[in-house]
């Protein structure tokens, strides 16, 4: 026998699942939906007479949606009883109006607005992508969808993506949106957009040029303790270390320890695809970023260019002790889907960060004594396997 605050709890959870608001947005077969009540126990008749008929009237007044009653035949009474049996929805929004939240009022009210007004292929892709589409105005969603839709591969025709004028976007729309447009080119093109890259599909020009920083952690390895070298000068000229050690952010280099053999670049970003750079291939590669679902999202796309790294301080271990009390929240995650790339631990991380209100543990919240335990162990570790 279910109340019926339990059930709008329960609806209003099931908003947050992706799969369940895809089916049930888009496919008219998910409906009606009937939410079994549960009949009344005869215990409850004989003991807590009051209880019964404050259930049974509790679903008289319930106005949204219709509610099947039963008549249910106690034996301790003349006649049957009627009793609250199905809670029907009909609709959408019925579905809506009985999780009774505000924020999923406006939510729905934004994703229908968004649908009604770009193409069907994108639909399942706003629905999908709930935190990205929320964190946005809404016109600026159409507007990348009308992008998506004017675009094809090689329309940038070697200018940079920045300077591409589509349906009146400014310079800055791709970096803004770059995500939901290849998620966006991707239904229309195929898995081809996300493996390529934007710039690479639309023969954009990489207009980066990315500076890293280089610290050596080994004296000796380096002209100078620290330098600046362009991604795309790494990606033809091998570093002489045997263990090289990524770094999402700049910032971080205080908390590493000194490392034998061991340079530390930093700084890289999303810009990953020179580590698949032939050189690296025989190196002893660590990877550490923030725990976050962008930062899991880095350590997938560095994983598919160098399948043997290793990630440092990216674990549930790491979240659960510092996460409490340094976790923020990550305004726009990297979208419902885990990427590919993650190993099965991984996943179920990026899973579980995204059904937090603080899902972000940035790296420079680390202590760093904990840093240079873990940075020391992963050394450690190879150099106890390779002797």
């Amino acid at each position: 026998m279910k109340h019926h605050s339990e059930l709008k709890q329960r609806l209003a959870q099931q908003w947050q699942n992706a799969e369940l608001r895809v089916k049930r947005l888009l496919s008219a077969a998910e409906w009606p939906l009937t939410l079994p009540i549960g009949i009344p126990p005869a215990s409850l008749l004989l003991e807590q007479p009051a209880v019964l008929r404050d259930h049974i009237n509790h679903w008289k007044a319930v106005t949204v949606g219709q509610v099947e009653w039963a008549d249910k035949a106690y034996r301790d009474t003349s006649a049957p009883i009627s009793v609250p049996a199905y809670w029907v929805l009909a609709k959408p929004s019925d579905w809506i109006a009985a999780c009774d939240t505000p924020e999923i009022d406006r939510e729905y009210l934004q994703m229908a607005h968004i649908i009604e007004a770009i193409d069907p292929l994108f639909h399942e892709i706003v629905l999908r992508q709930r935190n990205q589409v929320m964190s946005r105005p809404a016109d600026e969603v159409i507007l990348a969808a009308k992008i998506a839709q004017t675009l094809a591969p090689g329309s940038a025709r070697g200018r940079p993506l920045r300077a591409l004028s589509v349906a009146g976007c400014d310079s800055k729309f791709f970096e803004r949106h770059r995500h939901l447009l290849t998620r966006m080119l991707s239904a229309r093109f195929g898995d081809s957009v996300q493996d390529l890259g934007l710039e690479v599909f639309l023969d954009a020009a990489d207009d980066s040029d990315h500076w890293l920083l280089l610290a050596s952690l080994d004296k000796g390895l380096l002209p100078f303790a620290q330098q600046r070298v362009r991604a795309r000068e790494l990606s033809t000229r091998p570093l002489p270390a045997s263990q090289i050690i990524f770094i999402e952010n700049e910032k971080c280099l205080y908390q590493l320890p000194s490392l034998p053999n061991t340079i530390a670049i930093l700084g890289a970003g999303l810009n990953l695809k020179w580590l698949s750079a032939a050189w690296l291939q025989k190196k002893r590669v660590g990877y550490w970023g923030d725990i976050d679902t962008w930062g899991l999202s880095m350590l997938a796309a560095a994983r598919l260019a160098l399948p043997h790294l290793d990630p440092i301080l990216m674990d549930r271990e790491t979240f659960d002790r510092y996460g409490p009390q340094s976790a923020v929240v990550e305004a726009e995650t990297a979208g419902e889907l885990t990427p590919v790339g993650l190993n099965a631990e991984e996943t179920a991380l990026y899973q579980f960060l995204l059904t937090l209100e603080k899902g972000r543990l940035e790296q420079e919240f680390l202590p760093v004594e904990w840093v240079c335990d873990c940075v020391n162990d992963w050394s450690n570790t190879w150099g106890k396997t390779t002797t």
